[in-house]
């Protein structure tokens, strides 16, 4: 039986749901790394960085291969920086509409409608 699409979807962003695998792909969406770099870059254990790494290999999102005896990552999607970059204009509007609120929340809740 076909999966419906939302479900695809729906595993789709699991894949991203965690914050090592967002910033891994925000670096790889500007360059290709060696795993020492994104360690540097990244405050996470080795093996959790391996572990998150392998969870975006299997998902497409990320290739690697070997240059010079490292492994280097690579983004295998290029789309994935405007999905990033829908996320945090997204995220700006949803902010922007919680200090709105926050601000009238701490008006004269007596005198305003």
């Amino acid at each position: 039986m076909k999966r419906p699409l939302y479900e695809i979807k729906a595993e789709f962003f699991r894949n991203l749901g965690h914050p090592a695998r967002i910033r891994t792909l925000e670096l790889l969406c500007t360059r290709d790394y060696a795993v020492h770099e994104l360690l540097a870059e990244i405050p996470i254990e080795p093996s959790n960085l391996s572990h998150q790494l392998g969870v975006l290999r299997r998902a497409g999102l990320v290739r690697q291969d070997r240059r010079d005896g490292q492994v280097y990552y690579s983004v295998a999607v290029p789309e994935i920086r405007d999905l990033l970059l829908a996320a945090r204009a997204i995220l700006s509007d949803v902010v922007s509409d919680q200090i709105d609120l926050r601000s009238e929340l701490r008006g004269d809740w007596l005198t305003t409608s």
